[in-house]
This record gives structure tokens, sequence and C-alpha cells, in this order.
């Protein structure tokens, strides 16, 4: 395979461990891994493409890879992303697992920028509220959100509202949400050639390693905004 842009050899925590049960090279892994979350690839794609370079990895194996590192990729960054606008357009996207429809719920800001994201089996008010006590604890709260015509997002807004001196500001408008539903195709076109997910926590996983490379695409790591370092490189950085 030809060789990676892998900036430095010391392993981050965690990484090593987690490496000692996987039996293969860094630089055949980690490669694999952002091909899987960075394009419209299949695993069985990936399986071919490693054929051509002379390893021969199962497309189990690399699924096995992903579901393995993502984690730490998609811990990392959360350490790392950078700080996001105050008005929060949220929308929901349709995943399916098991042949049924599940909810991926994401939310942009007025730049673009992906605030937050959450995978949740149900479309209901508790998902909602879940989604937003986890985009407020992660990113602190946004002054306005802006919703579609969506019942349950509200209902749950208002909970949360309950609950805070400062009340955050709701807009109803379905066209505020443009901007999320158009980002939500960068996400889609990745999880097309999948043809749905076996299991929710798979599901949940990569779409995890999905958001991380499209925010490290957006320019969410630190950095020069208008000319960051290679997309690749900056996601290699962090495990290495």
């Amino acid at each position: 395979m030809k060789k990676t842009q892998t900036p430095r050899k010391t392993l981050a925590a965690g990484i090593a461990r987690v490496l000692k049960r996987l039996h293969y090279p860094l630089d055949v892994m980690l490669p694999c891994v952002r091909w899987y979350v960075a394009y419209s690839l299949s695993l069985r794609n990936l399986e071919a493409m490693t054929a051509e370079r002379g390893i021969e990895v199962d497309h189990s194996t690399v699924h096995r890879w992903v579901i393995k590192l993502v984690p730490l990729f998609e811990k990392t960054f959360g350490k790392h992303k950078q700080p996001v606008g105050k008005s929060s357009r949220v929308d929901e996207t349709y995943i399916k697992v098991k042949g049924q429809w599940k909810y991926h719920y994401r939310a942009v800001d007025k730049d673009g920028d992906t605030v937050d994201f959450l995978f949740r089996a149900l479309r209901d008010k508790a998902a909602a509220q879940r989604y937003f006590e986890r985009a407020i604890d992660q990113n602190g709260a946004p002054g306005t959100v802006p919703v579609d015509k969506s019942g349950s997002n509200l209902a749950a807004l208002q909970a949360i509202n309950a609950e805070r001196e400062t009340p955050i500001k709701i807009r109803q408008c379905k066209y505020l949400s443009d901007i999320v539903e158009q980002d939500h195709r960068a996400i889609k076109r990745i999880t097309q050639p999948m043809l749905g997910f076996k299991d929710f926590r798979c599901a949940r996983i990569i779409l995890s390693g999905i958001e991380v490379m499209h925010m490290i695409r957006k320019g969410q790591m630190p950095g020069e905004k208008r000319h960051p370092p290679a997309a690749a490189g900056q996601f290699y950085s962090l495990v290495m």
C-alpha cells in the first residue's frame, strides 16, 4: 500500500492498547478507516482496493477496524473542535438500520459549521431533548434555535427552557433550516453505498466517524480556516 500521510509515530493515549488486538500495521488500518468515513465506498470496495496494493484484508476486518478506531478519533476531535456560533439550526435525517428508519439529529450554525449530532432510534420529544442536552453540554447554550414545524423539537426546547434562568430563543420557520438540510447531503452521500446498517451501535459509531471527517473538511479543527492543512493529515493527527 502506498505510504500514508502519518505525521508522527507517537501514538495517542489509548490507541496502542486497541492496536494490540487488531494485528495489522497502522499504515494499513488508518487509511482504510479514513477512506470509509470520507468517501462513498463500501467495505467490499476497500477490500478490493487493499488487494490491489498487495494486502489481503477481508471486508469484515476493515469493519472491525472502523468500529474499534472511530471512537478514538471522535473522542480526540471533541477536545480540539473549534467553537461554533450561537445560532443553531436543528434537523433530523433518516438512516436505515435493519430495514427500519432511524433518526440522526444534527445542527449547524449560521456559517454551516456542525454544532453537534446524535443518532437515536426514535423521533420524539425524549430523543430531541437528549440531543439538545448533549449539544448544550459540549458547545454551550445557543442564543437562538431556529427549528422547522417539528412538534417534538419544540416540546424538547420548551422543556429545557423551563429549567433555565435565561431561556433559549426559539424560532419556528422551515426556511431557516435549509442550511442544515443541505448539509445532510454530505452525510447521506457517504452512507448511500453502505446499503443500510445491520446494527444500531455500529451505525452510531460509523456516523460519528463520517461527522468527524465532515467537520475536518469544513475547517473545524484548530488552525487557519482559510488555508487548513490537508484533511487526511488532520484526521491522522487525532491518534498520532
